[in-house]
């Protein structure tokens, strides 16, 4: 190669090296920048879009049925007897009040004292009364005025010095019974799809003198009981009527209460939804007297329609005549109290019971 040709190699060697070092930092830049970019970015360094993800179908929220289930009327303590005629007055305006009422009523709940002394003559003027009236099904348990006729003496007077009388608990029994058609004193009913129990004293004093004006149930009883609530698998409310009330928690009761409490309330327990409903206290419902108690279960008191008393057990409103109308909704149940002969809703008795769910 001669000595200009080298030169001209030369020179465009150096031309080539130039070009190269001026675009390197254009280069080192651009590969800096493709590192730096996020997944999935384009070449303009904005990110790609990116393909929507597939939803999963939600399904729609459940609608709350706001209409009610089920209308029931609850009556305690009749005590219907030829000897009182307050106690026929108040019955006919009770079912007077109900075969004209507002709302539905698709059941009659009688817990308990449905005569005042359980003899015949008292059953044959309730029979009387109710065929008057086109009424929906009535559901009935037993109170211990229903097994009075032990205290009924040959003339007919009551008279605890010849006590029983030459009667027996078990005549009381079969007559309560055979008038309800009945195979055992308790029964249980199917309403619109929700459990009734429907729970009887069994005995009375000529056959246990201990039971007082107690309400003792059989082993027999207690354990149906435990066997119709473990049917519940649904959550659904279950009603179950007693007459004698509760005694305070933790204690078995006597005179006037629920003897086997503690395993009563042992039974319901695990069982939030159900309501118990007694009797037996006559207490106005406008006394100021609790009518609601809630334990694991909800307790109510029922009044009276043959006589509501006063704090002092005393019938001092005659003119009174109360019950119950329960209702039971989709996530709810209300009760209220009914003043039968003014045809008017009570406001001390007025409860709105939501529904656990389960």
């Amino acid at each position: 190669m001669t000595r200009r040709a080298f030169i001209r190699w030369l020179l465009a060697l150096g031309a080539v090296v130039a070009a190269v070092a001026l675009d390197l930092p254009k280069l080192m830049l651009k590969r800096e920048k493709e590192e730096t970019l996020p997944s999935g970015a384009g070449e303009s360094g904005k990110p790609a879009k990116a393909e929507p993800a597939p939803q999963e179908a939600k399904p729609a929220a459940a609608e709350v049925n706001t209409e009610p289930l089920l209308s029931y009327i609850i009556l305690s303590d009749l005590h219907v007897s030829i000897y009182d005629p307050n106690t026929i007055k108040h019955l006919k305006e009770a079912l007077d009040d109900i075969t004209h009422f507002e709302s539905k009523v698709e059941a009659v709940i009688i817990t308990g004292d449905i005569t005042e002394y359980g003899i015949e003559s008292d059953y044959k003027e309730f029979e009387k009364i109710i065929k008057g009236y086109k009424l929906p099904p009535v559901y009935v348990n037993m109170g211990n005025h229903d097994y009075y006729h032990v205290w009924i003496d040959k003339d007919g007077g009551f008279n605890k010095d010849t006590f029983p009388n030459g009667k027996t608990d078990a005549q009381s029994r079969d007559r309560f019974m055979k008038f309800f058609g009945l195979q055992k004193p308790f029964t249980d009913a199917k309403l619109g799809n929700y459990q009734f129990l429907m729970m009887s004293q069994e005995t009375y004093s000529q056959e246990k003198p201990e039971v007082g004006e107690g309400a003792w149930y059989s082993d027999e009883q207690m354990n149906w009981l435990k066997t119709k609530i473990g049917e519940n698998k649904d959550g659904k409310p279950v009603f179950v009527m007693i007459h004698q009330p509760l005694p305070p928690a933790g204690k078995d009761g006597g005179t006037h209460q629920l003897i086997r409490a503690k395993q009563f309330r042992e039974t319901l327990k695990a069982h939030p939804n159900v309501f118990v409903f007694c009797g037996h206290r006559h207490q106005d419902f406008q006394n100021g007297v609790p009518h609601y108690e809630k334990e694991t279960f909800h307790l109510f008191h029922n009044s009276s329609v043959g006589r509501v008393l006063n704090r002092q057990y005393e019938n001092a409103s005659k003119e009174k005549a109360q019950g119950l109308y329960v209702q039971v909704y989709q996530d709810k149940v209300t009760i209220r109290g009914r003043e039968f002969p003014k045809k008017a809703w009570l406001k001390e008795a007025d409860w709105t019971i939501p529904l656990t769910k389960v």
